[in-house]
């Protein structure tokens, strides 16, 4: 198939999924639009037998879709840079030290923790440099599936600031521990100073090319009165700056995030009459909305490409419980430290236990494990995490915000 015709099959799939599941359903969209493709996948895949067809056209539809590829150097940029840019800059900075502590510390404890945990729960059967390696792989949240969850299901700001600011910014430390758990396993033994250093340098190199770039953008932009040229600035920033960290080996999606807090900061101060604020605003929210709906189609045909057995379906199992248990002791140790410091500090750790998905990111980087070290494994295990952390974790959102709200004091 052609890249037009895949692009077709995607969009349309996207569009009728939506439209059941507001219309039919009374899901969101998105959630709905992913429990369906999966459904259909996995009736194709059984449907061998009966319509062998069409089950050859599906298999082969999916093995044409390179979903690493199309995830980290295609979407990503765009929804990355525009998550940041909508971002509430004034909560964010309220709640900067809990956003750092459960972005950069909560990931390190994640991944050690995650790895033994599936490595006990597994049966010892699975060795534990694939432990590391997945854990390093799961444990950042996506921002992705974050961001969607929150517009959709109002939680309060200082909340939304919390879980917002976690997962776009644990995404380059996630980043730099699978590079250094996946160079562990090509016999580089990393010390804790390198991948420290690692971690400096990618993030830092990732940080200054972002503000660089922003600063320049957003002078650019002050100096015409036209909002095309604007939404075409804040495209190329967001493009451009994630494609030249990718280049220099920087953590590209820190690069995008900051790149979009940058602008906003940049020109958020700027008369209406110079920069298109609510225009690009606009623009932004549809390309976050519309790419996110793709997205989700693209991770529900995913289970085309998933070959489920005994052993992966226990990695998947042992998998699913080690990161909801995990993120749990994180975020309550995390935010006992907070309120040691912040002693009127408000968050909720069912919330942020709750509503640390995970999605596509975390299934692009299974992708890119070799099957030498556990590749096939791991790709089973973070879909079905990924499936349940969407599915169920965003699906009940709703009801646990209701009996959360109805606990807080008036």
């Amino acid at each position: 198939m052609t890249t037009l015709q895949i692009l077709s099959v995607l969009f349309a799939t996207a569009a009728l999924f939506g439209w059941i599941s507001v219309r039919w359903l009374r899901l969101p969209i998105t959630i709905g639009t992913m429990l369906l493709t999966v459904l259909v996948s996995l009736a194709l895949a059984g449907a061998g037998g009966l319509a062998p067809g069409m089950h050859a056209w599906a298999v082969d539809f999916s093995r044409q879709i390179d979903f690493g590829s199309i995830i980290l150097h295609g979407m990503l940029p765009l929804l990355l840079f525009a998550g940041a840019f909508l971002l509430d800059l004034e909560e964010l900075g309220r709640e900067k030290l809990t956003v750092t502590l459960l972005s950069v510390v909560g990931t390190l404890l994640s991944m050690f923790l995650v790895a033994g945990l599936v490595f006990l729960l597994a049966g010892l059967r699975l060795p534990w440099i694939e432990c590391l390696i997945f854990g390093a792989l799961i444990s950042p949240t996506d921002p992705i599936a974050v961001l969607e969850m929150l517009r959709r299901t109002g939680v309060p700001s200082r909340i939304q600031a919390q879980l917002a600011g976690e997962s776009l910014f644990n995404d380059g430390v996630g980043a730099v521990l699978f590079l250094a758990m996946l160079d562990a396993a090509a016999g580089h033994a990393p010390s804790p100073w390198s991948i420290a250093g690692m971690l400096l340098v990618r993030a830092g190199g990732g940080i200054a090319i972002g503000i660089v770039a922003a600063w320049a953008a957003g002078q650019m932009m002050r100096r015409v009165d036209a909002y095309q040229i604007d939404i075409l600035f804040t495209v190329a920033l967001a493009l451009g700056g994630y494609a030249l960290a990718d280049a220099l080996s920087l953590s590209a999606p820190l690069e995008a995030v900051v790149a979009g807090i940058a602008l906003r900061h940049f020109t958020q101060n700027q008369p209406v009459q110079r920069i298109g604020h609510d225009r690009v605003d606009r623009f932004w929210q549809v390309i976050d909305e519309i790419q996110n709906s793709v997205l989700f189609v693209l991770l529900g045909f995913e289970t085309m490409a998933v070959s489920f057995n005994a052993r992966a379906l226990l990695a998947g199992l042992a998998a699913v419980l080690s990161v909801n248990a995990v993120r749990l002791a994180a975020v309550a140790l995390l935010l006992a430290l907070v309120r040691l410091v912040q002693h009127n500090h408000v968050s909720s750790t069912w919330v942020l236990t709750w509503g640390g998905l995970r999605g596509g990111l975390s299934i692009a980087l299974a992708l890119s494990v070799p099957a030498a070290l556990g590749g096939a494994w791991m790709l089973n295990a973070t879909f079905l995490v990924v499936v349940f952390s969407i599915v169920v974790q965003g699906g009940s959102m709703d009801w646990l915000l209701r009996r959360w709200s109805r606990k807080q004091p008036a």
